[in-house]
């Protein structure tokens, strides 16, 4: 399928706007690994072919595990992620296929291992994600 637009051609001061927001992630007091997987898992979620090679690349390059990226869409029945990032991709999944509302059980799950903070930042970079994304399929966009 062909690109419908370029979103960062059409309007580039906003378009960068978003990728500051996604970038802000260097600023986070998150681990880049755990970013890494979040936005992969994202990806998947919604199901953006562009994000997911950018972020599947992003991760092997940064030394990402192949196994850990080849089972994330597992990672419920991995033994492979440690505590924090299981309760980081189970909230990246609530906050991403939200309902009405983020379900306790996943709320209780996060609180032991993120600050405030931390908290706060890890729900940016999936809103961040998430939007991305959307842009990315929207406008059709593929991996080059």
């Amino acid at each position: 399928m062909p690109l419908r637009l370029d979103a960062s051609q059409a309007n580039r001061l906003s378009m960068e706007l978003l990728l500051r927001l996604d970038r802000r992630s260097d600023g986070y007091r998150l681990e880049h690994s755990l970013a890494d997987l979040v936005r992969l898992r994202v990806s998947q979620l919604n199901g953006c072919p562009y994000c997911i090679d950018l972020h599947t690349t992003r991760a092997r390059r940064a030394g990402e595990m192949d196994t850990r990226i080849d089972l994330l869409p597992a990672w419920r029945e991995s033994a492979f992620y440690t505590d924090r990032e299981r309760a980081a991709l189970g909230w990246a999944e609530a906050v991403t296929q939200l309902a009405a509302h983020v379900p306790d059980p996943e709320w209780d799950a996060v609180r032991p291992h993120f600050s405030d903070r931390e908290l706060v930042d890890l729900t940016l970079l999936i809103n961040a994600i998430n939007a991305l994304n959307r842009f990315g399929i929207a406008f059709r966009r593929t991996p080059a």
